[in-house]
């Protein structure tokens, strides 16, 4: 890391510590008392001045140029947990995020202790939804690459401008029956923190709107699990509720990933880690 990325990053951190700081009642309320859904979440808008968010938006590559296409009946959409070969921007803002003193600062706000970042990025980095991309209901994966670890937040930041509720690619949290949604609009310089355990099921709606939509991603993991009980699943998806055949075939794709993964010790995207951290 250069001194110019180094000091963008020492930046972001800055003034999202700030903020959090801020909003630390809201945040706290949200955490603790979650509407519409059993799973524990915050909301915090204007995470940055808007002029950074417009810098990191227009980062991202137009089309998606050097990441990964994920397309099954599960999901469609891209991925990228190499930063290398992208402006630094992107490197500095998903790692400001990773930084020890904002880990530390969502932890005492959601008042989970212990817990880490994930600088190789199994499971964050960027991703990019165009025109029909869909992320369908799902948990994911109860552990970090090495199975060390249990995943325990999800931290969503979202940078596509003028995003509005009829342009789809929102964010969705799920009872634990997949009947009812909570809808999160995927507004530009919008922050999401939801926590990770057995049941809570989140998705994204299809995009519908003729620009990606642009999410830098976060995870955050700690050595106790969140009910303090030792257990592993892969990412299992579901179908919507207008989807019963994509439910009963999640159900059974979800049990043989499993026993895969268990079995020989594989997991999805190991491959596509960022090996410089």
């Amino acid at each position: 890391m250069n001194s110019n990325e180094s000091k963008e990053k020492e930046y972001f951190v800055g003034l999202i510590i700030k903020r959090l700081e801020e909003a630390r009642e809201e945040i706290i309320d949200q955490w603790e008392n979650p509407m519409d859904t059993p799973t524990r979440h915050f909301v915090l808008d204007n995470l940055l001045p808007n002029q950074d968010v417009e810098k990191i938006y227009s980062a991202f590559p137009r089309n998606g140029e050097g990441f990964f296409d994920r397309e099954s009946f599960r999901e469609k959409k891209r991925t990228s947990a190499d930063l290398s070969n992208f402006n630094p921007i992107l490197s500095d803002i998903t790692y400001a995020i990773q930084d020890s003193r904002i880990v530390a600062k969502v932890s005492e706000l959601c008042s989970i202790e212990s817990i880490e970042p994930d600088p190789k990025l199994y499971a964050g980095g960027l991703s990019m939804m165009f025109p029909d991309d869909y992320l369908n209901p799902h948990i994911d994966n109860s552990h970090d690459g090495e199975r060390n670890l249990y995943r325990r937040l999800n931290l969503l930041f979202y940078v596509s401008p003028d995003w509005a509720f009829e342009n789809g690619g929102n964010f969705e949290l799920w009872d634990d029956k997949r009947t009812k949604q909570k809808t999160l609009v995927a507004y530009q310089n919008r922050l999401v923190v939801m926590e990770t355990n057995k049941t809570s099921w989140h998705s994204v709606s299809k995009v519908t709107a003729d620009r990606p939509r642009c999410c830098v991603s976060n995870y955050y993991f700690s050595e106790t699990s969140p009910d303090g009980d030792k257990y592993f699943h892969v990412t299992s998806f579901s179908g919507r509720p207008e989807q019963p055949i994509r439910r009963v075939i999640g159900v059974v794709d979800n049990a043989l990933r499993n026993i895969i993964s268990k079995t020989l010790k594989v997991g999805r995207g190991k491959n596509l880690v960022n090996k410089d951290k």
